[in-house]
């Protein structure tokens, strides 16, 4: 868990969204929690890994975020992996549901947080990468850091 200077707390972030997807677009939106849900979310009991978004019915769903139960829940506790409704704007929906229709695009959250008490997940539009396509991308962040690396020494 780490703090921002924007009075924004982290509590999970996926870390392998940006080597397995291109990132498009960047969204901002709220989450719709149950009471335990909220509490386990500020512990950082949070996994984004196998997370993905869709539009149904037009609403937002988050689906497989993991948020595991809350010590003191007894027997309110939630379901860990329950879909959950995201927050948006119709004419932001309306655009995520014309992205997704495009062959190969997804909804994937890239970090889950709290901005001022509220939850919230920042969710992109991206492009799934092949392979081939990550071994490329290391190979030339690779070749980036001897760059510095050599400039550096000069």
């Amino acid at each position: 868990m780490s703090k921002k200077s924007s009075g924004e707390k982290v509590v999970a972030t996926n870390r392998r969204a940006r080597r397995d997807f291109r990132i498009e677009e960047i969204y901002e939106a709220g989450v719709k929690l149950q009471g335990t849900e909220v509490k386990a979310a500020r512990e950082g009991n949070v996994s984004l890994r196998e997370a993905y978004a869709a539009v149904q019915a037009g609403e937002v769903f988050l689906f497989n975020m993991h948020i595991g139960p809350y010590r003191q829940g007894s027997i309110y506790n939630h379901e860990p992996k329950r879909p959950r409704k995201l927050l948006l704007h119709r004419r932001e929906i309306d655009r995520l549901y014309g992205r997704t229709r495009e062959r190969g695009y997804t909804l994937i959250p890239l970090r889950m947080y709290f901005k001022r008490g509220w939850a919230k997940v920042e969710l992109a539009v991206a492009k799934g990468r092949r392979e081939f396509d990550k071994r490329e991308k290391i190979k030339r962040e690779a070749a980036e850091r001897k760059m510095r690396r050599a400039m550096r020494r000069r």
